[in-house]
């Protein structure tokens, strides 16, 4: 049974994907804090002409072949829609990545619930920015 699944993404407005933020995300696969279990890369030049580069073909791409090497394994659970969304949004020059990752820090807690009768009902997750926002109104009052 899989953990929480959340999809982030990661955009670069001048196109720079180069897999710098890389080392960062293998530290939390090798940590066993997430597991990606899918990724796509989406590109539009400077004409608007878009490339997305499913998992597959990652290893074809120099700049983000690294990217394949820490997918765990393939889930699908990105389809063409999600990148037809994002490169809708993407401005001409621009790329950014989708991944698609397992919380694997939870499968534990989620198997100890449900061992002691319980069940994980859900998970929330509130962007950082959106919380600052709240602390800054905060102390704003106080």
């Amino acid at each position: 049974m899989i953990g929480p699944v959340e999809i982030v993404t990661i955009g670069f407005a001048e196109g720079r994907f180069d897999g710098s933020i890389l080392p960062e995300i293998q530290k939390l696969v090798d940590a066993g804090t997430i597991v990606i279990v899918d990724a796509v890369i989406v590109r539009k030049d400077a004409d608007g002409a878009i490339e997305i580069l499913e998992v597959e073909q990652l290893s074809d791409d120099p700049d983000v072949a690294a990217l394949g090497a820490i997918i765990d394994h393939y889930d699908g659970l990105l389809n063409d829609e999600d990148a037809d969304v994002l490169a809708a949004s993407l401005p001409p020059g621009g790329a950014a990545a989708i991944l698609c990752f397992e919380h694997a820090w939870i499968v534990p807690v989620r198997d100890a619930i449900a061992a002691a009768g319980g069940e994980l009902l859900d998970t929330v997750r509130v962007p950082g920015p959106v919380v600052q926002e709240v602390l800054d109104a905060i102390s704003a009052e106080a």
